[in-house]
């Protein structure tokens, strides 16, 4: 990767933590100096069960998922298009332990890792730290919640029709297999559920 593609995608989460709270210079440089860039191929996996779970990563761009599997079978748990933090499942109150989610990019995916000690020498050291903590958790328990909700929907084509509502990006990037798996039905379940919705709108 090129240093100036580096340094746009370091940038791209400074000025994303700077959109939730004024960050100060000492802020800036740890970032600097202890994040890496990634550039993840398409169906490439970020995370897997055999890989520590060290890190939260940023999405700059690109299109990722985060499964886990049952059996043979693939569960979507969630679904990024970017600008966004995305990691693995891990209990605060625990060690470092490998991932049970499988993180993966769908598309050519850049993204900005942050290590978990990062996260704690910054709590520790500057105090813009806690405000942009704070957001990030509360839009992320936003999200699951909004996902919880999905879930519970007892209707195939309620939950398909929430997912559209609720989606706040284009889902034609996102493979239908992934859609169905995500809303727990099967994927000719998804394709007779569009085509209805399709036939109705003509």
């Amino acid at each position: 990767m090129l240093e100036s593609r580096k340094v746009f995608l370091v940038n791209a989460v400074l000025n994303y933590f700077s959109s939730l709270c004024p960050i100060t210079s000492g802020f800036i440089q740890e970032i600097e100096k202890n994040v890496d860039t990634l550039l993840i191929k398409k169906n490439k996996y970020i995370l897997s069960p055999i890989d520590n779970n060290d890190y939260v990563f940023f999405v700059v761009s690109g299109l990722v998922r985060g499964f886990i599997k049952d059996g043979n079978k693939e569960i979507t748990t969630w679904i990024s298009l970017g600008n966004e933090f995305i990691g693995a499942i891990q209990h605060p109150d625990e060690n470092v332990q490998p991932s049970i989610e499988y993180l993966q990019a769908l598309e050519n995916s850049e993204l900005v890792a942050i290590p978990h000690l990062l996260i704690d020498k910054l709590y520790a050291s500057y105090q813009e730290t806690n405000v942009i903590g704070r957001k990030i958790l509360a839009l992320q328990y936003h999200a699951a919640s909004e996902r919880a909700i999905i879930a519970r929907i007892p209707s195939a084509e309620r939950r398909y029709e929430k997912f559209l509502e609720l989606s706040a990006f284009d889902i034609s990037r996102v493979p239908l297999r992934c859609i169905a798996s995500y809303l727990g039905m099967r994927l000719e379940t998804l394709s007779r559920i569009r085509s209805k919705l399709v036939r109705e709108l003509v």
